[in-house]
């Protein structure tokens, strides 16, 4: 009788085990979620990638896969929730807030908006100086409400500006050869590019009017993700601010990190190109802000205000209306 209790004994010990065994390998699996670029890969994105590479996004129990749009646009499959985060700009957002799409801007990339008009040397003295040109755009309104305030401030008329439906993927050798006259980029790719090959005019949007300071790049996040699963989007966003803080911190190891997760092999060849952006950028994720990520709530509804007072959306965005500093560490 002994024998017997004895092994039920050990069996149950057998069972509890392996109950205990099974139970910690559920809790101890990592979370898989999916984040969609914007575009290809380039020095925006610098900082994802620091934290795949680095081993940030394990010390949070996330598995992150990192995907381009192939389908739609980013924010179209972070609305849906195909994916639960994404990268889009604050500009290019304004529809999505307005049909109420079900997503939220839950991190700034850079601290202050780095685009601009950029044209050849000695044509942009002011923005006067757009009437005439052969200007290259997405068509975007707030582009076009953003590019005619501009040149009527200066004094010109915006009914001369010949805006095309057309954008090329070489910003400063579409300019070198009269394609066009000018166009907005953003200064860390097209406009680093532009540095390195000639001598081009350019200016900044947020020069010119504080309104436009807004957050371009900016991180977003299904609504429902981010109520059903917060603890997790928190988790994702803090290994992301460590991999943007070391990032600035490390602009020549981000820039190769960058080169080498890069699947498309685009940016193969192009390290000295790469590099130069990653030290201008680098400056510009944090800059002036306390701390990566944080979107100041008046220069966001500043922006939203002056699209809605200018005919730029057709729709009036309350304040405080599509982000959250929520999320972020700290």
């Amino acid at each position: 009788m002994k024998k017997i209790i004895a092994v039920l004994l050990a069996l149950v010990f057998v069972f509890a085990a392996s109950a205990c065994g099974s139970q910690n390998s559920g809790t101890n699996e990592k979370k898989k979620i999916v984040l969609c670029l914007d575009y290809t890969p380039n020095t925006n994105h610098s900082g994802i990638f620091v934290a795949e590479e680095k081993g940030y996004f394990d010390e949070e129990n996330l598995e992150v896969e990192i995907i381009q749009p192939e389908e739609g646009t980013a924010t179209e499959l972070c609305a849906a929730g195909k994916v639960q985060l994404a990268i889009d700009f604050q500009d290019y957002l304004a529809p999505s807030f307005i049909q109420g799409l079900g997503i939220t801007a839950v991190a700034a990339i850079v601290n202050h908006n780095t685009a601009g008009i950029l044209a050849r040397e000695g044509e942009l003295t002011t923005p006067k100086d757009l009437e005439g040109d052969k200007y290259a755009t997405y068509m975007a309104p707030i582009e076009l409400a953003m590019t005619d305030y501009l040149c009527k401030n200066a004094g010109g008329d915006p009914s001369k500006i010949n805006y095309i439906q057309d954008y090329p993927t070489n910003a400063a050798e579409a300019l070198k050869n009269n394609v066009f006259d000018s166009l907005c980029i953003y200064y860390a790719w097209d406009g680093i590019n532009a540095e390195m090959t000639g001598k081009f005019d350019f200016a900044f949007y947020k020069d010119y009017d504080a309104a436009f300071d807004y957050y371009s790049p900016v991180i977003i996040a299904n609504n429902s993700f981010l109520e059903n699963d917060a603890e997790t989007a928190k988790a994702a966003l803090r290994a992301i601010a460590k991999g943007y803080d070391y990032a600035a911190a490390n602009p020549d190891e981000a820039a190769e990190i960058l080169i080498n997760s890069d699947e498309t092999g685009a940016l193969k060849g192009r390290e000295e190109f790469v590099k130069a952006s990653q030290r201008w950028i680098s400056e510009q994720y944090i800059a002036d802000g306390e701390a990566w990520g944080r979107i100041d709530a008046s220069r966001w509804d500043s922006f939203y205000k002056w699209c809605f007072d200018n005919n730029a959306i057709d729709a009036e965005i309350p304040a405080g209306t599509g982000f959250s500093n929520d999320y972020l560490p700290g």
